[in-house]
């Protein structure tokens, strides 16, 4: 369900394009696919393989909040901390990391079984 904000955004009127405009680039369906493999903290998701930027995880982080696909939850413990989790919206990305891992492992030579999240 698109919001007024996200409408904003939009290039066109079309599904891919307004998917791509959130999720079409060479970050966000990482920071997606580590969340689905139960990364919830920063730190977490700067220790992965691809190496993000700290500064391209925080906007894509923001964009998926911003778009209602995660959600920002403060630590317990009262420091200024924070955990990441995947909404309903998110988690319906959970077929697409499905489709991308197996295009990968089909038509990728090189590419490794196991190091994507289970759906």
């Amino acid at each position: 369900m698109a919001n007024e904000s996200s409408a904003a955004y939009r290039r066109s009127p079309c599904p891919v394009a307004c998917a791509l405009d959130i999720l079409g680039d060479k970050w966000t369906l990482l920071v997606v696919r580590d969340l689905m493999l139960g990364r919830s903290r920063f730190k977490e998701f700067m220790d992965s393989l691809e190496g993000i930027p700290t500064n391209i995880l925080t906007d894509r982080l923001v964009r998926l909040e911003r778009h209602g696909a995660v959600e920002k939850r403060p630590v317990p413990s009262g420091v200024r901390r924070h955990t990441y989790h995947l909404t309903e919206k998110g988690e319906a990305l959970r077929s697409v990391i499905r489709s991308l891992v197996d295009w990968g492992l089909d038509y990728e030579e090189g590419t490794e079984a196991g190091l994507e999240p289970s759906v």
